[in-house]
């Protein structure tokens, strides 16, 4: 598959106007992934959460930072193509549909239609709100006071009169043949008409860049203008409990625009699920067909907005590139709004504004790129030192912001819980910005020649990379040094809120409910090489993916030596939280002790290539491997990927057989071993200790999971050379072999009949009183898993006795084993319970299991013949 937009860093990528349009076009890329777009896309949200334009929350307080649904780039509006460029045939391929299964075919076809008709009846009533105020506008036009000319009111509001009426007659003749569905109903003559009538989407597209420009100039000329544009009511659905939704005129005019691409892709999905000897199948091939050239027609046509600010000297200033980033600065992390421009680089924080006033940026500093430089290593050790907080305040934060998630979605099903819904918002707005801030560790120095140094902080090597290669493209050019005015530095300032591309911090509180939440589970990826390589070199590859906001490194894969062409072939089990895109970095491995970075301790290896795709849901989570192709400065890394949610990922198998050790009850592998500890427990930790001990993410880090799969089979049959094997093997293979016994024995470790009781101790506040409950469960605990446990106590105080080295503290230890050792099987858990989603089950008492295990973990030893032999821990008088 070709995936040539993922090389691009696209500005429309990270803007809340155009995240579902940029996926739309990813799809589109090839016919292999335009046919793979799901029915249940169609959601009845109309795309965008309109109801966010304003910012504020009910009380009337700011909720930072303002959300703008006002386009800034030009829309890329395209029709599928294939490698050669051509238009996609718009027959489905062969086998979409079952063999001979018609019915199922047909009653899909229904949802797709019901889907799209939901967002059709959103649509009108968004057209409808613009319709509203343009009647007593052109009432006031031939008054003595006008508040608009009648020119500007015809530019403003051209064809969507006509746009209004298309779209009410076709969503009249398609509402009558879903309600009284029939695998008889035919429909495509409907979308043939509606298709038939895009020449008046043409006139407005053509228009569209001077209809936003007058709309914006009149709203500064005539402030009654500009109230009315801000605060246009949307009818919601007609089953909706919420009445209207305001949105801004800017966000509306887009919303046509956003409509053909939309009526495209559901044409594709109704001819996937379309017999065809069915009447509707050539009409609906027509109707793409026609779509498809219209798009094609006008991609490059639509400009919404400007994308430069004029210099006083008449220049052209173009912003290029802009994010938020951490800046350490006064030794501590503040986040900030960062705009890179042709020719200089301006670091903002939002000011601080009074209620209902649009806010505004404040200029902390900005250096000409003619003086930017990158510090070398030598001059990195003037720079203050990072302060990185502990791995398990993190997690810790992750599980409240979830929890706080769940509690959300109940309150939103109580009658009266809206209230505390934007109470929780905005706790949760705070928890999330606050993982955000503190989560990045990689160092990104800038220099002014001229002046001081700054410190940014990232999450990923990704980001830096860009940035990096942003500003040294644009500096290859004559650049002239400059020194801004107040003046001028005001006016690049304020012109930073209508230029920018990122709109808002990326945290789910920011973020409409109907948009995807991400994937929770576990994604299985198999890296199986790279091309494209002009000289030898010593390569390996990482993977990132997205969780709260910020990218997070998971796994790597060996160095190949001295190659052109690397065949890694190695396969990955990645955590997912929230996650919606995977990152592939390709390096080159520096053994050039000299190269030593001073701000990590690390030698710097050089960045070959990168790239990105996004994870689909639709895509990654059929059962069958997903193979793609990232293109990355002209290398290509192949890899396959597939996907396992949360709620599958956590449930524990049912004991089935009596041999191996996989998935069987640990006593009878012990019985059987005539062990106390299971011989794969004992070797494993063996190792680990021997040569694993100062690994540094030992346990956290991902093993290869072909490797981890040979181990498996190894202990499972019992094979001779199973210490040879582990001896051989890659030591973060040997951790993952033994987290993986014990996620999938059939009852956790601490048994499923202790843990109301382990819940109930670890939450006692008295300290006497949770030693004698928690001392006398371990006492409960059948003999082999006592042991065992002890076992594995003893031996993860040992590694984070080395915590210096490897990072692995005692709540990072507990943060991994926790849920492992202590959630209980799914028949036990969930009886009685109702949990709703995904991520509702991972945070479902999961720091109650983190703290059991840490508990355990800072006690001072516990000794089996003690423990068993002291009665004290069952007196009622401690």
């Amino acid at each position: 598959m070709r995936t040539p937009l993922l090389q691009r860093r696209s500005r429309t990528f990270q803007m809340k106007p155009y995240n579902v349009l940029f996926t739309l076009l990813v799809r589109f890329i090839s016919p292999h992934t335009a046919n793979r777009i799901s029915d249940f896309n169609y959601n009845t949200d109309g795309y965008e959460g309109d109801g966010a334009e304003d910012g504020k929350s009910q009380d009337g307080s700011e909720t930072l930072p303002y959300i703008d649904e006002s386009p800034t780039m030009s829309p890329q509006l395209c029709a599928p193509q294939g490698p050669d460029g051509e238009t996609v045939s718009p027959t489905p391929p062969e086998g979409l549909l079952p063999g001979g299964d018609t019915e199922k075919g047909l009653e899909m076809k229904k949802l797709v239609l019901s889907g799209f008709l939901a967002s059709e009846e959103i649509y009108i009533n968004q057209l409808e709100a613009l319709l509203l105020p343009m009647r007593p506008l052109k009432a006031t036009a031939t008054t003595s006071q006008p508040v608009l000319t009648i020119q500007q009111i015809e530019t403003i509001f051209y064809k969507i009169q006509d746009i209004f009426e298309i779209h009410k007659e076709f969503y009249d003749a398609l509402l009558p043949n879903i309600q009284q569905w029939d695998e008889k109903v035919t429909v495509g003559h409907l979308f043939q008409k509606l298709a038939s009538q895009l020449g008046v989407y043409k006139a407005f597209v053509d228009n569209y860049k001077v209809a936003l420009e007058t709309a914006e100039k009149c709203s500064q000329a005539n402030s009654q203008f500009q109230k009315i544009s801000e605060n246009l009511k949307v009818k919601g659905p007609k089953d909706s409990k919420d009445c209207t939704t305001t949105i801004s005129m800017e966000a509306l005019l887009y919303k046509p625009i956003d409509r053909v691409t939309r009526s495209t892709l559901v044409l594709h999905d109704l001819l996937k699920h379309t017999p065809k000897d069915h009447p509707d199948f050539p009409l609906l091939q027509d109707a793409l067909r026609i779509s498809q050239n219209f798009l094609s027609s006008i991609n490059e046509e639509i400009d919404p907005r400007r994308t430069a600010v004029t210099t006083p000297k008449g220049e052209a200033r173009q912003l290029v590139k802009d994010g938020f980033l951490v800046e350490v600065s006064e030794s501590s992390r503040k986040l900030r709004h960062v705009f890179l421009f042709t020719d200089l680089l301006l670091c903002a924080k939002m000011k601080k504004t009074a209620v209902g006033r649009h806010q505004q940026y404040e200029c902390k500093w900005y250096i000409p790129l003619a003086d930017l430089t990158f510090q070398t290593l030598e001059d990195s050790d003037s720079c203050p030192s990072i302060q990185v907080l502990p791995e398990h305040e993190l997690e810790e934060m992750k599980i409240k912001i979830s929890v706080l998630k769940s509690e959300i979605q109940k309150e939103k099903k109580a009658p009266k819980g809206q209230s505390r819904v934007e109470r929780l918002r905005k706790k949760m707005n705070e928890q999330e910005s606050w993982l955000l801030t503190h989560s990045p560790t990689i160092p990104f120095r800038i220099h002014n020649k001229h002046g001081k140094s700054y410190l940014f902080l990232l999450s990923s090597d990704y980001e830096r990379s860009e940035w990096r290669e942003s500003i040294q493209k644009l500096q290859k050019k004559d650049l002239q040094a400059c020194v801004l005015s107040s003046v001028e530095l005001q006016v690049l300032t304020s012109s930073c809120f209508k230029l920018r591309t990122v709109h808002n911090i990326p945290v789910t509180s920011n973020k409409d409910d109907e948009e995807t939440p991400g994937l929770y589970g576990f994604l299985h990826v198999i890296v199986h090489s790279a091309k494209g390589f002009k000289e030898s070199a010593n390569l390996y590859c990482t993977l990132e993916v997205d969780s709260y906001g910020y990218f997070v490194s998971k796994a790597k894969t060996r160095v190949f030596r001295d190659t052109t062409e690397p065949q890694w072939n190695e396969e990955f089990e990645i955590e997912l939280e929230g996650s919606q895109h995977l990152r592939i970095l390709c390096y080159e491995k520096c053994y050039d002790k000299s190269m030593l970075n001073k701000d990590d301790n690390e030698i710097v290896d050089k960045i070959m290539g990168k790239g990105q795709v996004q994870l689909d849901p639709q895509t990654v989570q059929s059962k069958n491997w997903h193979m793609d192709v990232i293109e990355m400065n002209g290398i290509k890394v192949e890899f396959s990927m597939k996907f396992t949610s949360r709620d599958l990922s956590l449930k524990r198998t049912p004991s089935k057989k009596q041999s191996g050790v996989f998935g069987v009850k640990i006593n009878v592998v012990t019985k059987r071993e005539r062990s106390k500890v299971p011989y794969i427990v004992r070797q494993c930790i063996e190792e680990v200790e021997k040569r694993g001990i100062d690994e540094v993410g030992i346990y956290r880090i991902s093993g290869v999971a072909t490797d981890i799969q040979a181990l498996k089979a190894a202990f499972d049959t019992n094979t001779k050379d199973i210490l040879v094997m582990l001896s051989d093997m890659d030591i973060n293979a040997i951790a993952g072999t033994l987290k993986l016994y014990f996620r999938e024995l059939p009852e956790p470790l601490l048994t499923d009949r202790l843990y109301p009781a382990f819940m109930e101790g670890i939450a006692l506040s008295d300290p006497a009183a949770k030693e004698n409950c928690m001392m006398h469960l371990l006492r409960s605990l059948p003999d082999p898993n006592l042991m065992t446990f002890l076992t594995l106590l003893e031996h993860l105080k040992r590694v984070a006795e080395k915590e210096p080295i490897n990072k692995m503290s005692l709540h990072n230890l507990a943060t991994v084993f926790g849920p492992t050792l202590l959630r209980p099987s799914e028949s036990e858990h969930t009886k009685g319970q109702h949990i709703t989603s995904a991520s509702d089950i991972w945070s479902h008492d999961v720091m109650a299991q983190v703290q059991v295990l840490l508990y355990y973990l800072q006690h001072p030893p516990i000794s089996f013949a003690e423990l068993k032999r002291n009665t004290l821990y069952f007196s009622t008088d401690v």
